[in-house]
């Protein structure tokens, strides 16, 4: 490489519809983070999203969910594993920006967080007949309860564990046909924004995921106020919000879920009520033949 060259440096841009628009606002913030050697430094700068790119994200994530759910159960499991397979392959990649973000254990997270993709991935085609339920009458007729996704889902990524954090909130709400607007770890967004890179060059359609970095403040209220957002995993909720926004989520009647207090390596962070919390069941009747 030639001595002069001037290296082409990232901009951290927003992931919505697909595409990586930077901020309507044109705003921006700087991240910093943990590098050996130097101590505490300047990682770049990071898209500060404003009200209307959350807007624009729940748009593009309301256009995508009825061809997301339309998708065979099957297809949305294999599109998962792809995201995993990506993800491995960009290994050194997560790793490094785990590192410099903090991380204890950078490479165990990252693979931690691979194999979530495929936990998951491993559910699409079964949730199904595990959720349901074929329900007893009295009377000539069939009784079915049958779990669809809830719609659009907002997600508050926890603020520690920036990949691993997201990861174990995103793949359950995907996987049964939901589609999400993440608002990613304000102190953290690199991972996240790498990971919506991953998810661009694999299958998964535009407009299923949509993640925004930024002002957990600023963003929070909004989402949890837009009556075209269904439900909202408020694992990443900040204990100093948490009142306001679960107060903004009753006046529309929006489902509030928490993942589990514990700690994100742990088994039981990987849950099957991960998934059928962010779920509906639609009970059907039918009459019985002759």
């Amino acid at each position: 490489m030639s001595p002069d060259r001037v290296p082409v440096n990232r901009t951290a841009k927003l992931f919505i519809g697909g595409a990586f628009p930077r901020s309507e606002s044109g705003r921006s913030y700087e991240v910093f983070g943990e590098v050996s050697g130097a101590g505490r430094v300047s990682l770049g700068w990071a898209a500060l999203a404003s009200r209307k790119d959350l807007r624009d994200a729940v748009v593009a994530a309301r256009a995508a969910q009825p061809g997301w759910q339309g998708l065979t159960a099957y297809n949305r499991g294999q599109i998962l594993y792809r995201v995993a397979e990506l993800m491995e392959a960009r290994r050194s990649q997560f790793e490094r920006e785990l590192a410099e973000a903090g991380a204890s254990d950078p490479a165990r997270g990252v693979s931690t967080a691979i194999d979530r993709w495929v936990w998951y991935a491993g559910w699409a085609d079964k949730i199904g007949q595990v959720a349901g339920s074929s329900n007893p009458v009295s009377g000539p007729y069939f009784n079915f309860s049958i779990p669809e996704p809830t719609g659009v889902v907002g997600i508050a990524a926890p603020q520690d564990q920036s990949l691993l954090g997201l990861v174990s909130r995103l793949a359950p709400a995907i996987v049964s046909g939901n589609t999400v607007v993440v608002i990613a770890s304000e102190v953290s967004p690199l991972p996240a924004v790498s990971l919506g890179e991953v998810l661009a060059t694999s299958d998964v359609p535009g407009g299923v995921v949509n993640i925004l970095t930024g002002r957990l403040g600023e963003l929070l209220p909004w989402m949890a106020g837009h009556s075209d957002v269904d439900a909202m995993d408020a694992t990443g909720v900040p204990p100093e919000l948490a009142a306001q926004i679960e107060a903004l989520c009753a006046e529309n009647v929006k489902r509030v879920h928490r993942g589990p207090a514990v700690d994100p390596f742990a088994p039981q962070a990987q849950a099957l009520v991960e998934i059928t919390a962010l779920m509906e069941l639609k009970t059907v009747w039918h009459p019985q033949g002759a």
